[in-house]
């Protein structure tokens, strides 16, 4: 998907609008043809609002970019785990399942494929180590006091928290994502900003009233994507209980779709020789995922008194333990290699697996 800084291409115009037209066209309809059209409809308004998002990141710059993309990124999970939270099958591991998958995707599966492209174009990639560290920094506490630490409390049995630790925890996540973003704009932005290779030319930055537009037309497709993702929920859910596999890749298919189109710039940027603006996408999705997502569930969970399942099974927070193990030695360099490529695209692969086969 490349981000024209002239004008609009006419597709990310007409699929916003066609993605409403498809939810009011579809409303209250059954059956595997409106599943389908659903389903079409709803990743259109996904890379249709991605887009728009990375014009606008184009137009306010680095490190501002993959905010812009961290939130629009952000602003679709909710809609899709909101959307099951208040449907007819309700689903009590959908955030956790979700924000787990979240991040391995992120430190694993876009993380993995953006160093193995810039290994087979550049041999060797440099980025900031500093601002590698500061995502990992905030997102190891992040996934522990959310994933792991619910199995372990007292106040409520088994991965649940209480009102009051839920409450206390989404106001930790939102604290962690606030102060993170204070360092990542203002204290320390000079360690976020991507090397400029030597063939490498400065991104051209689109005209102000073609962010507006864009922004504008971001607005519509977050819009239809929250309003589709409530039609698909029910047909995502009947699909995998359909195949036998566990409730738990319902949330790999949400996170899956969330980060779709954000992976593919993330990919694009490691081609052209910027894998610090890959990393600021990949890691910058999963630290506003929590930081955005928990607090705000958690708020709808109270509100509705919806259970909230969110410790993740021993096993799940071993593979996590690894993961960001594997996370600190990749970015510990300052430099990236196939190896450690291949080995994080392992790491996704083992991790599926296990989802598949427990």
């Amino acid at each position: 998907m490349t981000v024209a800084t002239d004008r609009l291409p006419a597709w990310t115009i007409a699929l916003p609008f066609a993605a409403l037209a498809a939810d009011i066209a579809l409303l209250g309809a059954t059956g595997p043809a409106a599943a389908v059209v659903l389903v079409v409809a709803l990743v259109a308004a996904v890379l249709g609002a991605v887009h728009h998002a990375e014009v606008v990141a184009l137009r306010v710059g680095e490190p501002f970019g993959a905010i812009v993309l961290a939130l629009a990124v952000t602003v679709i999970e909710l809609g899709l785990i909101v959307s099951v939270m208040l449907g007819d099958q309700p689903q009590p591991t959908l955030m956790r399942d979700t924000i787990h998958a979240t991040v391995v995707l992120v430190l694993h599966g876009v993380a993995g494929l953006c160093i193995v492209v810039g290994a087979l174009h550049h041999r060797e990639q440099e980025f900031r180590v500093e601002g590698a560290h500061a995502y990992l920094i905030v997102l190891l506490p992040m996934v522990v006091i959310t994933l792991v630490l619910p199995n372990f409390t007292t106040s409520a049995p088994g991965p649940f928290y209480s009102a009051a630790q839920l409450a206390f925890v989404g106001v930790v996540c939102l604290l962690l994502w606030l102060a993170f973003t204070f360092v990542q704009t203002v204290r320390h932005r000079e360690h976020f900003l991507p090397h400029q290779g030597v063939n490498t030319a400065p991104p051209v930055r689109p005209s102000g009233r073609l962010a507006a537009a864009s922004l504008g037309l971001l607005l519509v497709a977050l819009v239809a994507v929250v309003l589709l993702a409530k039609g698909a929920s029910p047909f995502i859910q009947a699909a995998v209980a359909g195949l036998g596999a566990p409730p738990a890749l319902v949330g790999v298919i949400v996170a899956a779709i969330v980060l779709l189109p954000e992976g593919l710039t993330a990919l694009r940027a490691a081609r052209d020789d910027q894998l610090q603006t890959s990393i600021n996408l990949a890691l910058g999705s999963g630290v506003a995922s929590i930081g955005l997502t928990v607090p705000i569930v958690a708020a709808i969970a109270w509100w509705t008194n919806s259970p909230l399942a969110l410790g993740v099974t021993p096993g799940g927070a071993i593979l996590l333990a690894l993961s960001f193990m594997m996370a600190l030695i990749t970015y510990g360099t300052g430099r990236a290699t196939l190896l450690s490529g291949v080995v994080h695209l392992i790491m996704l692969a083992t991790w599926l697996f296990l989802i598949v086969v427990p």
